[in-house]
């Protein structure tokens, strides 16, 4: 466990060297990688839509999940995880600024792929900053990275099309209960379940990203607040 109460200079120009490699890693999957996986879906008969919907969920996983399992092993304060994700979040709103949009996993009717990229960074630092636990601290970044992806791709192969079944939330349930108990104990399965229920709401602009992060947040903090 890393304590937040006393960070350096030094120690954020540490983390943000280690945070560079990964930013690039997460640049080159999205508009490189990602971008010939929809290649390849759509060579093989698979809709446009179809693939856009999988493309999103991907790089949820093996951007967002992958990279929140890491802050904790690799970082040692939450500021510099935070930063990057609101650059990243920059970088993938320009091309809806634009109006050229990253139509491999962008769509134009919504930019929630940006929502995530907030979402992700901001309840990172809160808890971090206020549990002192860097692992409690990345729970609703794997809701929205893991359990959301589920939920995406259980719909996609049994319905083919977006939709917000709830057959997506049981898979996301079971996905992220487990890790929810393994990070934060009965609190944290106690927010797992509500974070699956909650993807089913979706306002846009605010959507599941948002919601489930906050709510997820909102409730480990208390909880830590309360046990105090």
């Amino acid at each position: 466990m890393h304590s937040v109460h006393n960070i350096s200079f030094n120690m954020v120009v540490r983390d943000a060297l280690i945070a560079i490699p990964l930013f690039i890693y997460i640049i080159v999957l999205v508009f490189i990688a990602a971008k010939r996986l929809y290649g390849f879906m759509t060579s093989r008969g698979v809709r446009h839509n179809v693939a856009v919907y999988f493309n999103r969920k991907f790089i949820h996983m093996l951007t967002g999940g992958i990279v929140a399992i890491l802050v904790p092993l690799l970082f040692r304060e939450p500021i510099i995880p935070m930063l990057f994700a609101y650059m990243l979040a920059v970088f993938i709103y320009l091309p809806h600024r634009s109006g050229r949009i990253l139509t491999w996993f962008q769509t134009d009717d919504n930019m929630y792929e940006v929502n995530f990229c907030i979402a992700w960074g901001t309840s990172i630092a809160i808890l971090w900053l206020l549990t002192g636990n860097p692992w409690i601290s990345v729970l609703p970044a794997l809701a929205i990275s893991f359990g959301d992806a589920v939920t995406g791709i259980v719909r996609n192969v049994v319905f083919g099309y977006r939709t917000k079944h709830w057959l997506g939330n049981i898979a996301m349930a079971a996905t992220m209960i487990p890790i929810g108990y393994i990070l934060s104990g009965w609190i944290g399965i106690v927010a797992m379940i509500i974070a699956s229920a909650i993807e089913k709401i979706e306002l846009n602009p605010i959507d599941d990203n948002i919601l489930i992060a906050f709510t997820t947040t909102v409730i480990l903090a208390v909880n830590h607040l309360m046990t105090v």
